[in-house]
């Protein structure tokens, strides 16, 4: 899980050679020293911006769910520790003074190592958040707000921005009755380098306003999101009017234009292209948010002509933006004249030793919390084929769901109402094992920190529901075998990459079986066969409670109904926590007494044969 840390100029420079994935490629490194001057060319500063994004709670190269050094298909690292050494390394060659380095937020939540200092030994003054640890190793200048910060509640996160040495920025994120930002919106940082009049650089953060759909219960009549280019139209002249010569925005909004909320809000979710367009007077701007790979993109301010530029390093870690502005003096006054991008691959590095060992004491205690066991398994039970046959493992989730919303609702006019819940298949490698089940097992088979509750639906409600659950798929020629790339992940104009497996719901009874077909000879729309309950044909105006969870019912995936419908039950119950608590109340996990065969995917009448 560690490595040695780059310690020589040499080594700094074969690491950064071979890190670059893409863009213009690192300029000026020329230092044959262990520091650097700042490189400069005549009057002209070269200004080193590095950014990393959606840290989520990853400091190690290391995977909690599964216990062993963290691995993908593409042989990715991950974790603050190995971005440090990459930041450290490009700081040492080009000189530190002239270099700032950003973060685009999601920070404080992804991880059992984020989870467990949120709500099973919640940080406070004694009690230090191990990003707040690893962020302040490595020396950030700033870090925009992202919208998992909201998670916890504003509690939780006030206590992370006063353990950190930078500012935590939310230029958009207002307070909701005087409209006022209730974070920092920017900060002037000025780079100051021998022989050169110093440059101020305006730093903005600005978050997705989907905060107020999938944090609504933490940030209602407390914190409102304004549109990220409404509120850049406000703030950029005032970061210009305090004297920025350079202004760099940490946008925590994705670059490639979307919503994954529909209608819910007039502003896009994904709004870092529009921000380039529509706003002049920004230079370069560190996109996060979309957990995608852009090296160097440049977009075309309409106003201005101008071109800006954007990068995107990934998530977890995975990679380190390095933006070159290249600085000229015009009539005085600091002026960027080019600006290029590159990636950098935390594969090609060491854990830098200092962030390593900063939360090594909290790891461990993590470590001892996940690996704990709490009960039993008869069957092994896996997420990798739930997005195209009925899982026992999406059936748990489902099942604990209804079981805690019933229970709820005792007592109350809707306790004899029918219970229905809805689980998306999240992680396609999530595993209960047959044998011991720990903690860790459970927190992989449902990876996300959401809440319960339960509204009421009605049956055409229902109905419409699961035809937009069925957007996730392709339509196909044939009942196959079929592989899985042609049937799942569909794109759609909300998901112009593609349905993510989150934003396909399975829907389960609790006290008698709701069963489907999903026809895929057609197109979406229209897909949904045979839906009963109980044996019965499901008829428009029955009632059913759905047991759903709080990023569904406030918006998110643009599921209809679900903003407008009664809710009945809402305790703020973490769902994750519920099927940890089910598992160690009842001991033992027995797959065939509650997993059957409720829904599958045909082609008009066959069932469709799928592939890995």
């Amino acid at each position: 899980m560690s490595h040695p840390s780059i310690r020589t100029a040499a080594s700094r420079r074969q690491v950064l050679a071979m890190a670059m994935v893409g863009g213009a490629g690192l300029t000026g490194l020329t230092a044959t020293g262990a520091e650097a001057a700042p490189t400069t060319t005549g009057n002209d500063l070269l200004l080193t911006v590095l950014g990393t994004t959606d840290l989520h709670g990853n400091v190690y190269n290391w995977d909690y769910f599964k216990n062993a050094e963290y691995d993908d298909k593409a042989h990715n690292d991950i974790g603050a520790a190995k971005a440090a050494t990459l930041i450290k390394a490009v700081r040492a060659e080009r000189g530190a003074a002239g270099c700032l380095t950003l973060d685009a937020g999601d920070t404080i939540q992804g991880t059992p190592l984020a989870y467990y200092y949120a709500k099973i030994d919640p940080i406070s003054a004694s009690v230090k958040h191990p990003m707040a640890l690893a962020m302040n190793a490595i020396g950030y200048d700033a870090a925009a707000l992202g919208n998992h910060e909201f998670n916890y509640g504003l509690d939780i996160l006030r206590t992370f921005q006063s353990q950190l040495n930078h500012p935590l920025l939310g230029a958009n994120a207002l307070d909701w009755n005087t409209g006022q930002p209730v974070f920092p919106s920017y900060l002037i940082k000025t780079v100051t380098v021998p022989d050169r009049k110093p440059v101020k650089v305006g730093i903005v953060g600005l978050v997705t306003p989907g905060v107020a759909i999938w944090d609504k219960a933490n940030v209602e009549g407390k914190v409102k999101f304004n549109g990220i280019v409404e509120q850049a139209k406000v703030v950029i002249p005032q970061v210009k009017a305090a004297g920025a010569d350079v202004v760099i925005v940490s946008c925590h909004s994705g670059a490639d234009t979307s919503s994954s909320y529909g209608d819910a809000l007039p502003y896009p979710e994904n709004a870092s292209t529009l921000l380039a367009q529509q706003v002049p007077g920004i230079d370069a701007i560190l996109v996060g948010h979309a957990h995608r790979e852009i090296p160097q993109r440049y977009v075309t301010n309409e106003q201005t002509g101008k071109q800006v530029l954007l990068s995107e390093p990934l998530y977890w870690g995975m990679r380190v933006t390095v933006m070159d502005l290249q600085l000229k003096k015009v009539r005085g006054q600091w002026q960027v004249a080019t600006a290029t991008a590159t990636l950098l691959n935390a594969n090609t590095a060491g854990e830098d030793p200092a962030v390593a060992s900063a939360v090594r004491s909290e790891h461990e205690k993590v470590l001892g919390y996940v690996n704990s066991v709490i009960g039993t398994c008869t069957q092994e039970m896996t997420g990798a084929t739930a997005c195209w046959e009925d899982s026992a493992a999406v059936d748990l989730i489902n099942l604990v769901q209804a079981q805690a919303v019933k229970a709820g609702l005792a007592g109350t006019a809707d306790a004899n109402t029918p219970v229905l819940s809805i689980a998306a298949p999240f992680s396609r490698t999530a595993r209960i094992p047959q044998g011991d089940v720990t903690v860790r097992d459970v927190a992989g088979l449902y990876i996300y920190d959401n809440t319960l509750l339960g509204i009421r639906f009605t049956g055409a409600q229902v109905k419409a529901y699961l035809e937009k659950s069925a957007e996730y798929f392709k339509q196909v020629p044939n009942a196959g075998p079929l592989p899985s790339s042609q049937v799942t992940n569909a794109v759609t104009p909300t998901a112009p990459n593609g349905t993510p497996d989150y934003n396909y719901d399975v829907m389960g009874g609790l006290d008698a079986r709701l069963t489907y077909d999903i026809d895929l000879s057609v197109p979406a729309g229209n897909r949904i066969r045979n839906l009963a309950y109980g044996g019965a044909p499901v008829a428009d105006g029955d009632s059913f409670v759905i047991a759903i969870n709080n990023y569904r019912q406030s918006g998110g995936g643009g599921f209809p109904g679900v903003t407008t419908a009664p809710v009945v039950y809402n305790r703020q119950a973490e769902i994750r926590q519920l099927i940890i608590d089910w598992v160690t109340a009842n001991k033992v996990i027995d797959p065939p007494s509650f997993h059957t065969i409720d829904w599958r995917i045909v082609y008009g009448t066959t069932p469709i044969t799928v592939t890995a």
